[in-house]
C-alpha cells in the first residue's frame, strides 16, 4: 500500500454491458481506459424516428430490451473492431456485423432501429420517472443528455459497495438487493461490519485499484426505474427504488472517471488516496 492511502475493500465482481441495456457479462479481469471499460456500452440502439439511444429506463417502450442476452464473437480485446452477438426472444442469434441485425430488434417494438458502433457528438435517451416520492420527477417521461461522444447515461465508471447492499437490506429486508440490479462496473466488498452507504464520503476523492488504475469519484449514482425491473431470477419490485429514495436521495453507488489507465481484476484491492 503506498504512503497516503488506505485500504478500503477488493474488488469482488466485474462487468461490463457490450450493448445499451441488454444483459452484461462478468469477467475476471478488464482493461479500463479514459473511456471506461474496454467494450463497455461500446454498441447502442437508436430509435431511427426519435433519433434518440434506446433504453430500458423507458421500459414501456424499450423494457423487453433488458432480457436479451449478448456474447462476442471478437471481443475488444481481440480485435480494435470487435463483433457482438444478441439473442432474440425466439432463440436465433444476430450478429453487430449484420446489416440487418437491427431490424427484428425493431420489430420487437414496433419501431424501426439502427444498431451504432460509435455514439454521436450529442445524444439522449427517455427516461421514465415512476410515481415514487423523493425522485426528481414523478409520473413523468424526461429527455436525459448523455455524455459526448459515448452511450454512458453520466460517466464512464459506476461502482457500488458490499457495505451499501446490506445497509438497503436492513432497511428494506423483503427486497432482493443484488448487485446485478444495479448494473454496475464494480462491486466492491467492504468490511463484514460495515453498513452503510460508505461510498458517499468518497465523492470528491480518488482511489486507486489494483496497480494502477486511478479514479476520480465525481458524484452519487441516481437510480431509475430500471433497478425495479424483473432480471432472471429477480422479481420486479418498486420498493427497491423507494428505499434508495427514502434512504440516499434515489442514489446507489457512485460514478467516477478514470485518471490513469490500466487493468484491474477480481480480487483486486481498492484503496482510497487520503488527502
Amino acid at each position: 500500500m503506498g504512503t497516503g492511502e488506505q485500504g478500503i475493500g477488493e474488488v469482488v465482481c466485474l462487468r461490463r454491458f457490450p450493448v445499451k441495456s441488454m444483459r452484461g457479462e462478468e469477467l475476471a479481469a478488464v482493461r479500463v481506459t479514459a473511456q471506461g471499460l474496454l467494450g463497455d456500452r461500446h454498441f447502442a440502439f437508436r430509435d431511427l424516428e426519435t433519433g434518440k439511444i434506446v433504453s430500458a429506463k423507458y421500459p414501456a417502450k424499450w423494457g423487453k430490451l433488458f432480457d436479451l442476452p449478448v456474447s462476442w464473437i471478437r471481443s475488444p480485446e481481440e480485435s480494435p473492431d470487435p463483433v457482438v452477438r444478441f439473442q432474440l426472444p425466439g432463440g436465433e442469434w444476430r450478429r453487430s456485423d449484420d446489416s440487418q441485425a437491427a431490424e427484428p430488434v425493431g420489430a420487437l417494438f414496433g419501431r424501426k432501429v439502427a444498431l451504432l458502433a460509435t455514439a454521436l457528438d450529442q445524444v439522449s435517451l427517455e427516461e421514465y420517472w415512476p410515481d415514487i416520492e423523493g425522485l426528481a420527477h414523478r409520473e413523468q417521461t424526461t429527455d436525459e443528455k448523455m455524455p459526448a461522444g459515448t452511450f454512458f447515461d453520466a460517466a464512464p465508471i459506476h461502482l457500488v459497495t458490499t457495505a451499501t447492499l446490506r445497509k438497503l437490506r436492513s432497511l428494506y429486508p423483503e427486497g432482493l438487493f443484488a448487485s446485478r440490479r444495479f448494473r454496475p462496473n464494480f462491486v466492491i466488498a467492504s468490511p463484514a461490519e460495515a453498513c452503510d452507504f460508505v461510498e458517499n464520503q468518497w465523492i470528491g476523492k480518488r482511489i486507486r485499484i489494483g496497480d494502477s488504475v486511478r479514479l476520480q469519484i465525481t458524484m452519487g449514482c441516481g437510480r431509475c426505474v430500471m433497478t425495479t425491473l424483473p432480471q432472471g431470477d429477480l422479481p420486479q419490485d418498486p420498493g427497491i427504488l423507494r428505499t434508495a429514495a427514502r434512504y440516499n436521495h434515489a442514489e446507489v453507488g457512485v460514478y467516477a472517471k478514470v485518471l490513469s489507465e490500466g487493468w484491474v481484476w477480481r480480487g483486486a484491492p481498492v484503496r482510497l488516496e487520503e488527502e
